[in-house]
């Protein structure tokens, strides 16, 4: 994140929290007269990945909530993920090429068709 960034969110704007893994909310000291309302965004802590915002402070950014999120987690809640698509740790499928490629076969599999039988 670049000095100047973190100097424009100092003066333009307040913060008002930061998640459990280190974005950095703000939101703006005056109202923007086309929408009459503040202006929110997020520095993140590590890589720009829009995925790395937990849903609470999602809905928060995205003016769906306008009460700030808590940090209460309940027992049954799992741990936010960012996306992990084209990492090692995506998913894959027992039938994925990587998990060995054999996948369990299906009721509807497809059977080619041999000309005179």
């Amino acid at each position: 994140m670049s000095f100047l960034l973190r100097l424009t969110s100092a003066f333009k704007g307040r913060q008002v929290g930061t998640d459990r893994f280190g974005n950095t909310y703000y939101e703006s000291r005056r109202k923007q007269p086309v929408y009459d309302r503040t202006r929110r965004w997020v520095l993140y802590a590590k890589a720009v990945e829009a995925t790395a915002v937990p849903p609470e402070w999602h809905a928060w950014l995205h003016h769906t909530s306008d009460a700030l999120p808590e940090q209460k987690m309940y027992p049954w809640q799992l741990e936010h993920q960012p996306n992990l698509t084209g990492t090692p740790a995506a998913y894959r499928p027992a039938g994925h090429d990587y998990q060995g490629g054999q996948r369990a076969a299906a009721g509807a599999d497809y059977e080619a068709w041999t000309p005179g039988a």
